[in-house]
């Protein structure tokens, strides 16, 4: 089945992602960024390896409720008879993701500025291959205006596959863009 095109996620606000890698290189690109290869690679990793174990987990867990294959509206109307403890489980899972990626940026840069763009680095690459490992190991999504779930947190964010997509393609972009010449 192929969905129709949908310019716009939900919640509103969620468009407003698509700024991340524009403003991220608009203030950038005058200093440049001082990342090496060896921080940009090993982030890198990093978020390729994070990426597939989260998408293991999310097969995992749509196994065990049993929507496997159930779309985001069929999860989303589901949400209010999940037990509390599964949908806390699954609060405390994005959380830790996002902390994760964070102590990695942490690590591996000192400034501030630099400790972003290597959050925003491993953030795109587990995004996309969290995306790609799912295609792979069940078949899902089917393309990329398959809608998803793409947080819970404060409620959920619903958009296309091509939308989370651009916006880590986009920030990848911003960081080569403004890496300093070396």
């Amino acid at each position: 089945m192929r969905e129709q095109f949908q310019l716009f996620a939900e919640q509103w606000w969620v468009n407003l992602l698509i700024l991340v890698p524009l403003g991220a290189y608009y203030f950038w690109r005058r200093k440049g960024l001082a990342l090496s290869r060896e921080q940009l690679t090993f982030t890198a990793l990093f978020g390729i390896g994070f990426g597939i174990v989260e998408a293991a987990v999310v097969v995992y867990l749509r196994i065990a409720t049993g929507l496997i294959y159930a779309s985001p509206e069929e999860i989303l109307s589901l949400l209010h008879v999940f037990p509390v403890h599964l949908f806390l489980i699954e609060l405390l899972r994005e959380i830790a993701t996002i902390s994760m990626l964070v102590a990695v940026a942490f690590l591996g840069a000192h400034a501030l500025k630099e400790r972003f763009a290597l959050f925003l680095w491993a953030f795109a690459f587990w995004d996309i291959v969290y995306y790609v490992a799912l295609w792979g190991m069940i078949g899902w999504p089917q393309s990329l205006t398959t809608p998803d779930i793409l947080f819970l947190i404060p409620v959920p964010w619903l958009a296309q596959i091509w939308f989370p997509i651009l916006v880590s393609t986009g920030t990848l972009c911003a960081v080569i863009l403004s890496l300093r010449k070396r």
